[in-house]
């Protein structure tokens, strides 16, 4: 058996494993931001966020578990795709981890802000003039905000991961494109809703990203990368120096 026929299993691992760990981010995203954030937070009443607080104590820590399940999972995913694509363009790779660390710490800092706001809502003597509700109200809106700003770089993260698509060859050119459409479009959408002042927009920018986002966890869990790749990964056969 060759070297190059040991490559293979190796990518088929690498590849299963990120496919699990962008799942993982799917997941604590779905969970925490799109299940979870609207039975706490009421963006026209602050009494409202301040009594669904308290009164699901146990779902608002849920919550901020899963939003720190999302930083684990995206710098995780980060490291595990610059494992996968290292041999087919270093600076590719190495620029979407950077991007998935940036993400990542945005939303550990929204964890923040949610344990506080928590912590408010449990303890009215921490907010400023004892206003809790408007106090957790402006903690959540807060983290609103950082998930928006952050989609810049969420954004950012699948316009390399688009082209380390298109370069190894490894998975369908198609889905290189919908991952670099969808991540401009990510990186567009806080502009459009900052200068228009509406949702909608950013909402219909974000679909190409949900395509190509689950196209990439389905192809990485299910086919791994393609039968070539491993004769289309470079490796260093010369004897290590000694």
């Amino acid at each position: 058996m060759s070297p190059r026929d040991l490559v293979r299993p190796a990518l088929l691992r690498t590849a299963r494993t990120t496919g699990l760990l962008y799942l993982g981010i799917a997941l604590t995203g779905l969970g925490g931001h799109l299940l979870i954030r609207p039975q706490l937070f009421d963006a026209d009443s602050p009494a409202t966020t301040l009594t669904q607080l308290t009164g699901n104590e146990t779902l608002a820590r849920i919550g901020i578990a899963l939003e720190l399940g999302i930083v684990v999972t995206q710098a995780l995913a980060g490291l595990w795709f610059y494992r996968l694509f290292r041999s087919v363009d270093t600076f590719a790779a190495g620029s979407l981890v950077a991007f998935s660390f940036v993400n990542a710490i945005a939303i550990l800092i929204s964890a923040a802000l949610l344990a506080t706001s928590l912590d408010v809502a449990l303890d009215t003597s921490l907010a400023p003039g004892g206003d809790a509700a408007a106090t957790a109200q402006l903690l959540y809106v807060a983290s609103d905000q950082l998930w928006l700003a952050g989609e810049i770089f969420f954004g950012l993260w699948l316009i390399p991961m688009g082209r380390l698509v298109h370069l190894s060859a490894w998975m369908p050119r198609p889905l290189g494109w919908v991952l670099i459409v969808g991540g401009a479009a990510y990186v567009l959408a806080p502009f459009l809703t900052y200068l228009t002042d509406t949702q909608l927009a950013a909402s219909l920018l974000a679909l190409p990203a949900t395509i190509g986002e689950f196209w990439m966890i389905g192809y990485l869990l299910v086919r791994g990368v393609s039968a070539e790749a491993g004769s289309r990964t470079k490796i260093d056969l010369r004897p290590p120096v000694s």
